[in-house]
């Protein structure tokens, strides 16, 4: 597709549609409201139990409480009924102001200690009370429904039970947190739920396993992926793809350190504004420490590809310049949000930082877009909208002057509006030193996720003093874009797993097809078309277990394989593979030589057999 067409819009679902909590206020007067049942029906059943936070999440809310003993499954059950019963008794909730003095007088008479410092944190007054009828309070902003009856017991369920520290300090109490969810109507929490199954089943980290592709090790550490061989030939047939679309494109490859002086850092502005995130510094000795000279890890690669842009003078025949790297970066994300692959903190990003002059940079913006929808295209991921990730003018989190930020965040608007995509704002979620247009996948289950983005860079240029020749002798300052159609490798890698439900496209199988002779008779025979095959650059083994067909069929079902070739005596007198895939089912006996066509005209189509 060219730059100037239209890209296909994704599908409107038939599925149920379940908002989430902020997409609702019905839902968030719900949940918040359940929640404070939840919250009264255990300190009823639990009287030792104190309560401390209980917000709305996305789909449903939580209340972490500190209490004696566990929570058990029998207990939730327990909390389920008495929450019924405070519902069914149709109990007003009443909102109360009161000044600071008289909320901390009620909390030290009822001698709730995580009351009090939650009241600290509150800084604005009149301080907000909600009652359960006259039984039950708890300090809230809301919102909340007039009464308990306005909550369908049917459409509520307690989940889990999970620790949590306060305040999410591991030096601070261990508490216990009950996940909940509550919906509308009962039909809303039967899909919800049917989802929640359909999501255990294509877990990542569970198919992951199942299928070999990566393993976690206590001794590396927490989000530190390790890569089998399975994973490792994954992962690289996606680099491998995208390397040779870039090469179509003229990007230009480069590698780059996993590590830096913390000046570069602090050049770019991360070392400021992103060093909560960045793993400690590396330095010599304490004195060292205190300057603050060392080294780190890096959090991103573009300073890094700076330097390379820098090492000569450029002229404007040069630009635009694509240089382009498939770069490990290393985030400190806390232990309590690694997820699998999704949320790692080691992770490697398919980076590029484009070049271009002020002239250029529409078109190259434009030209970004359309790779990242070819990707998206060959990777069948239909279902996404373009978010352009802009500024909050009230936040002091950015770098940059309003003119550079306006100029970036016009270049990405004008490029949304000629592509005629589908987009909305998300205001505050640009990076630090410039706007970004995200690609907003929905998978399967409805869940959202980030991938591709592209982001137009006024400021790094400017804080380098990155210049090149103009065509009147001139020295002028080049603009850059940021792209990642992508993103981070690992979280692509999970998104896909569960997307494809471990059932990965003929290209992208890591075994593409497997032989299955019925007999010793037959090894030789499969062994020389496997053969064939790999000559082919057609990912092929052999399954030499011995099983009886039966066996060797259902095991090549639960690896996922694409295409299995039977071979018994017949298919070898008539030099023949009867096929059976899991996109078509059986096919029956066909000649070699056609299968091993039909294999290699598929795979490079991006078709199934």
């Amino acid at each position: 597709m060219s730059p100037n067409q239209v890209p296909n819009q994704p599908e409107q679902s038939e599925k149920m549609y379940l908002p989430r909590s902020s997409e609702s206020e019905t839902l968030k007067k719900i949940r918040h409201t359940a929640s404070h049942v939840m919250a009264m029906a255990v300190q009823k059943l639990f009287p030792k139990a104190q309560v401390t936070i209980g917000p709305w999440i996305d789909n449903g809310f939580y209340y972490d409480f500190d209490n004696p003993e566990p929570f058990s499954d029998k207990d939730l059950k327990a909390i389920t009924k008495e929450m019924v019963k405070i519902i069914n008794r149709k109990l007003p909730v009443i909102r109360e102001e009161v000044s600071r003095e008289e909320a901390e007088r009620r909390i030290q008479e009822i001698k709730e200690p995580y009351k009090l410092e939650i009241l600290a944190d509150i800084k604005e007054e009149p301080i907000t009370i909600y009652h359960l009828g006259n039984e039950w309070w708890d300090l809230c902003a809301g919102p909340h429904l007039e009464n308990t009856s306005q909550i369908n017991p049917k459409a509520v369920e307690l989940e889990s039970v999970a620790g949590a520290y306060w305040r999410g300090d591991e030096t601070k109490a261990q508490l216990q947190r009950i996940y909940a969810t509550a919906w509308e109507t009962p039909e809303q929490l039967a899909e919800y739920k049917r989802r929640k199954e359909e999501a255990q089943r294509r877990d990542h980290r569970k198919l992951g396993k199942e299928l070999g592709l990566f393993i976690f090790s206590d001794q590396v550490g927490p989000g530190l992926p390790l890569w089998t061989p399975k994973g490792t030939l994954l992962r690289s047939l996606l680099e491998d793809f995208l390397k040779q679309e870039q090469l179509k494109r003229g990007y230009l490859p480069v590698v780059t350190p996993h590590i830096a002086r913390v000046d570069l850092f602090k050049t770019s502005g991360h070392w400021q504004k992103y060093k909560e995130d960045m793993f400690p510094l590396m330095a010599e000795d304490q004195e060292a420490a205190a300057l603050e000279h060392g080294f780190v890890l890096k959090p991103m690669n573009c300073p890094f590809h700076i330097q390379i842009y820098k090492s000569e003078l450029r002229s404007y025949r040069e630009l635009p310049m694509r240089l382009a790297e498939f770069g490990t970066v290393y985030r400190y994300e806390q232990s309590g949000e690694l997820g699998g692959l999704t949320r790692v903190r080691g992770f490697t990003v398919d980076d590029s930082h484009l070049f271009v002059t002020p002239e250029q940079l529409d078109s190259e913006f434009l030209n970004v877009v359309d790779l990242i929808l070819s990707v998206f295209n060959k990777l069948q991921l239909k279902n996404f909208k373009a978010r352009l990730s802009f500024r909050d003018p009230a936040s002091d989190k950015y770098i940059g002057s309003d003119e550079a930020w306006e100029k970036a965040q016009g270049a990405i608007r004008r490029a949304v509006e000629q592509l005629g995509m589908e987009h909305f704002e998300g205001i505050g979620e640009a990076a630090f030193y410039g706007p970004k247009l995200d690609f907003i996948f929905s998978d399967a289950l409805e869940r959202e996720w980030q991938l591709g983005t592209v982001q137009v860079d006024y400021n790094l240029p400017e804080r380098f003093e990155l210049e090149y020749v103009a065509e009147d002798g001139s020295r002028k300052r080049p603009v850059m874009i940021h792209r990642a159609p992508f993103g981070s490798l690992e979280r692509l890698i999970g998104i896909l797993i569960e997307e494809y439900a471990g059932d990965f496209p003929l290209w992208l199988a890591p075994i593409q097809a497997r032989l299955l002779p019925v007999g010793e008779a037959q090894i030789d025979f499969t062994q020389d078309v496997a053969a064939k095959m790999r000559a082919l650059g057609i990912r092929a083994e052999v399954d030499l277990s011995g099983d009886r067909l039966g066996k060797l069929i259902r095991n090549a079902e639960k690896d996922k394989i694409p295409v299995m070739a039977v071979v018994g005596a017949k298919e070898v007198e008539s030099n023949s593979l009867s096929i059976r895939t899991r996109a078509s089912g059986e096919l029956g006996a066909i000649s070699v030589d056609e299968v091993l066509d039909k294999l290699k005209n598929a795979i490079a189509n991006f078709e199934n057999f």
